[in-house]
């Protein structure tokens, strides 16, 4: 879906995991995907037969995790990580200032080597949100949400290294002095990378009327309302599709017996099918792009673009909040997104002046 009905404007680019493995990506497909003139997203089909069912729990835990006593969520805030690590809600601002309490984080950093985890405390203490332990709710809380968790993480980060090995073949060709293996080796061993787990909560009557009255009035858009327009900061951003539930008909509570089934999943939003993933192309227009629920999408980030000298680029992209007519009960989206990113100290620059640290640093200060 579109903002307009050019026929010109980049689609999303789709293989398959095989041609990964077998490097049979050719170079026209990957700059299609990443390059000048792209959406910055390619979409990874014929996954693992173990991805469906890692994504489906995943997903319902976060309806699960982001209903949990509010004693329960304070113990997984990490305040002294910038709310970087663990559960977060109500600590960042949207566009327009306002603190976003519509949606619900967890975070944590899925990638364990002790050696390069105490290089970095050591390196970068003020950059907790990288360096602090992980935390997560105890078994009796959540069964299994540990396990889950870090079992789909591992399995995007491995087709990630797969896009990354293709995108090496690129760089190795196309540009000078490319070390080969560069981004690859970042995805497969950098202890900076994060994952996110989302629940945006169903959205309240009063938003959604205002976000009606906004769609109404084209000088007023809200299109941004569930995550403001921004650039990924990392390498390669990995991306579940995007589970919706009704929260009404499936409650996310623990079951009598004491269990935690998976939620129904709705195949789209009732009320507003333009909810979800919006990207903007080079030339401002934005499209929908809508990953297949046996797929995974993955995203290019600025440090790729920097590290790419701008072959590839990063492209602003948002998450647009439903408009719901309340007839469509308690509608939850969730979803992950697992973020790769250089270690701390590595060059994303060809010359070798500017860490991954400085860049963030940079960035986030100024805002992404």
């Amino acid at each position: 879906m579109t903002d307009g009905d050019d026929n010109t404007r980049p689609q999303a680019v789709s293989v398959s995991l095989q041609d990964l493995r077998d490097g049979n990506v050719s170079l026209e497909t990957l700059e299609e995907a990443f390059g000048p003139a792209s959406l910055g997203i390619i979409l990874v089909r014929d996954l693992p037969a173990h991805y469906a069912e890692l994504r489906s729990k995943l997903l319902s835990m976060s309806s699960y995790l982001a209903n949990l006593p509010r004693c329960e969520l304070e113990k997984l805030e990490k305040a002294e990580a910038n709310y970087g690590l663990g559960w977060s809600c109500g600590k960042e601002t949207l566009a327009d200032g306002r603190y976003d309490t519509l949606k619900g984080s967890f975070y944590a950093n899925p990638i364990y080597n002790p050696e390069l985890e105490k290089k970095a405390r050591n390196l970068y203490p003020d950059f907790p949100e990288f360096t602090n332990d992980n935390v997560w709710p105890g078994e009796e809380i959540l069964p299994a949400f540990r396990r889950t968790f870090e079992d789909l993480c591992r399995l995007i980060v491995d087709v990630a290294a797969l896009v990354a090995a293709s995108c090496d073949r690129y760089g190795c060709a196309k540009l000078e002095d490319y070390k080969p293996g560069t981004l690859e080796g970042i995805v497969r061993s950098s202890v900076s990378t994060k994952a996110r787990l989302l629940h945006y909560f169903p959205t309240p009557a009063s938003t959604s009327s205002i976000a009606q009255k906004a769609n109404n009035e084209p000088s007023k858009p809200i299109d941004d309302d569930w995550c403001a327009t921004h650039k990924d900061l990392g390498a390669l951003t990995g991306l579940t599709s995007q589970m919706f539930v009704d929260e009404s008909s499936s409650p996310p509570h623990r079951q009598s017996s004491g269990s935690f089934l998976p939620l129904t999943e709705l195949p789209s939003h009732p009320d507003d099918p333009k909810a979800g993933l919006w990207i903007q192309d080079r030339a401002g227009r934005t499209t929908q792009v809508d990953i297949p629920i046996d797929a995974l999408a993955f995203q290019t980030g600025q440090a790729l673009e920097s590290i790419t000298q701008g072959k590839f680029r990063a492209v602003p992209h948002f998450v647009r909040g439903a408009v719901s007519t309340g007839e469509g009960g308690r509608i939850a989206r969730n979803t992950l997104a697992v973020f790769t990113q250089p270690n701390l100290w590595d060059f994303v620059d060809a010359r070798g002046e500017r860490t991954f640290a400085e860049m963030a640093k940079e960035i986030l200060t100024k805002g992404l």
